[in-house]
């Protein structure tokens, strides 16, 4: 168990809550620990039909702790930090498998691991308030938690180069951008309350309380993305025309060279993998990027010493990462 993760079981509920606030619920290997074992725990449990996870704060959970992976990194505990990716892409193949209702509660800040332990699921409820983001490419790092497969075969707008688009540029997605897309299946306008509703009344509860989608201005985008997005990162850079080309660039303007060209590689790859695959194809070539000089720098520049000035490695040839992936 992790002090910073609780676990209850309240009527026919499992309930998973993360609690590090201060952190954005940040995952560290105990927390992962705690949800792992808690989902173990309820599977073959009969007194327990559906699972939800939730915060205690304002924000569901800004990702992996990197600043601890980093400095395992740095400190040469190389071992510690590969095991704790590998067993974070375990537990999302176990929530995607899950045999039950699993049900996320998600408000503010989905990021990274975030997206992991929550898009997997059956269900993923997001607030009004909430984003959706992997902005990996900004800490010299790849698109991974399984959304470089997820973000490519979106319920409702399945495609390798709208997948490629938010795994490179880190967009964020709007409430109705996940609706949309089918990331999320559920909007409401605020989480106050659902947790005991689903208590009550179970999974259904969130149907009746669901609101329509608005407009996404990510589908507006998506013929130009189509067009653009795929293939290696320096094709993709050289289609970029217009209004689409000034977005990207300005999503990616802190992103590091390395990391764009690892992710679109990533992306191709796993466009002919099951979610299995692709998350052993995200824990081989993360390895890599781990120990390449880009990961301690992104990571310093934007939680460490927050300067978001990054000194990146200059564009690399693709071939390294594409001999690392199936």
């Amino acid at each position: 168990m992790s002090e910073c993760v609780t676990t209850e079981v309240r009527g026919t509920t499992g309930v998973i809550a993360l609690d590090r606030p201060k952190a954005l619920n940040s995952l560290n290997p105990g927390m992962a620990r705690a949800i792992d074992a808690a989902l173990d725990a309820w599977r073959d449990d009969d007194a327990v039909e559906q699972v939800v996870i939730h915060s205690t704060g304002k924000h569901f959970c800004s990702g992996g702790d990197v600043r601890a992976a980093r400095e395992g990194m740095l400190d040469g505990r190389e071992v510690e930090v590969d095991a704790f990716f590998a067993d974070e892409y375990a537990m999302n193949l176990k929530i995607a498998n899950y045999p039950k209702p699993y049900i996320a509660l998600c408000s503010g800040v989905i990021m990274g691991g975030g997206m992991g332990v929550s898009a997997h699921g059956s269900h993923m409820v997001v607030a009004e308030d909430a984003f959706a983001s992997m902005p990996e490419m900004n800490i010299g790092y790849i698109t991974d938690v399984g959304m470089s497969w997820l973000l490519q075969n979106l319920p409702k707008a399945p495609s390798q180069s709208l997948g490629a688009f938010l795994g490179l540029t880190g967009y964020r997605m709007s409430p109705d951008d996940m609706l949309a897309t089918g990331l999320a299946t559920h909007k409401v306008a605020t989480l106050d309350g659902v947790l005991d509703g689903i208590v009550a009344q179970g999974p259904g509860y969130v149907d009746t309380i669901a609101l329509d989608a608005g407009e996404s201005e990510l589908l507006s985008l998506t013929d130009d993305i189509d067009s653009a997005f795929h293939g290696p990162w320096a094709e993709i850079q050289e289609r970029l025309s217009g209004e689409l080309a000034e977005l990207v660039e300005k999503l990616t303007a802190q992103a590091s060279p390395s990391s764009l060209v690892a992710a679109a590689e990533l992306f191709a790859a796993n466009a002919a993998q099951d979610l299995a695959g692709a998350l052993d194809n995200e824990r081989r070539l993360g390895a890599v990027m781990l120990r390449e000089p880009d990961f301690a720098e992104g990571v310093r520049a934007v939680l460490v010493d927050k300067d978001h000035a990054p000194r990146f490695a200059p564009q690399p040839d693709p071939a390294k990462y594409r001999g690392v992936l199936r």
